[in-house]
C-alpha cells in the first residue's frame, strides 16, 4: 500500500471571524440594494419574490449581527 497522508482537521482559527462576518453583512446589504434596484424593472411576480428574498436577507443580517457580537465578545475574552 502506498504511503497515505493522514487527514487531520485544521485547528479552529477564529481570529478573523469578526471581519469575515462583517464582510458577509456588507455583501448581504449590497444584495438587498441590488434587488431593490432590479425591482424597478421587474414584473409584480418577480418583485414579490425579491421582496420575500430581501426579507430573508434581513433576517440573516440580524442573525449575523448577533453572531458577530458574540465573536467580538469572545475575542475580548481571549476565546475561552
Amino acid at each position: 500500500m502506498p504511503n497515505q497522508k493522514q487527514n487531520s482537521p485544521k485547528p479552529d482559527d477564529r481570529t478573523n471571524n469578526v471581519e469575515r462576518i462583517d464582510q458577509m453583512i456588507k455583501n448581504t446589504k449590497e444584495n438587498i440594494h441590488k434587488a431593490e434596484i432590479s425591482m424597478e424593472f421587474s414584473s409584480s411576480e418577480e418583485v414579490q419574490k425579491m421582496q420575500e428574498k430581501n426579507k430573508r436577507r434581513e433576517q440573516s443580517i440580524n442573525a449575523m449581527v448577533e453572531e458577530r457580537n458574540d465573536e467580538a465578545q469572545d475575542r475580548e475574552n481571549g476565546y475561552k
